[in-house]
């Protein structure tokens, strides 16, 4: 199984674990990473996520992050038809480095793109043609790995 994992979800470790959405999210993804330890599921790396991570404003956390999008079995690299298709979602609605994100995940084919914004699953689900299964990591955790 390969997935793309949003860089909202990389960065739950690091967030407020007083909140109890957050809390399950961050040991969500520590499932996740380590199924990728165990080569049970294959993770998606690409210039969108490396960019927005470049731009964190917690450097220990970036570098932290780096290292886990460096295990990625795949890198998507930056292409004319990634751009387009990037602008294709633009135009449903869903704005900047997450259309960007969506077109990375949907080159690279990946099974399923996870992330923690419920926002973003709600236009993602509205555009019509994304053959990615899209959803939140805690239905991911429930549907895929506690199945």
């Amino acid at each position: 199984m390969k997935i793309y994992l949003d860089l909202c979800v990389y960065n739950r470790p690091f967030d407020d674990q007083s909140q109890p959405r957050i809390m399950l999210e961050a040991l969500c993804f520590i499932i996740i990473m380590a199924k990728v330890s165990s080569g049970d599921i294959k993770i998606v790396n690409s210039f969108a996520l490396e960019y927005e991570n470049s731009k964190n404003s917690k450097i220990e956390n970036g570098i932290v992050i780096a290292d886990m999008l460096s295990i990625a079995s795949e890198f998507v690299v930056y292409s004319g038809d990634i751009q387009e298709r990037a602008e294709q979602f633009e135009n449903e609605g869903i704005t900047g480095i997450d259309a960007l994100h969506i077109a990375c995940a949907e080159i690279a084919k990946a099974d399923y793109f996870i992330t923690c914004d419920d926002t973003l699953i709600k236009k993602i689900n509205s555009v019509e043609g994304f053959k990615i299964k899209t959803l939140t990591i805690l239905e991911f955790i429930n549907k895929e790995v506690f199945k």
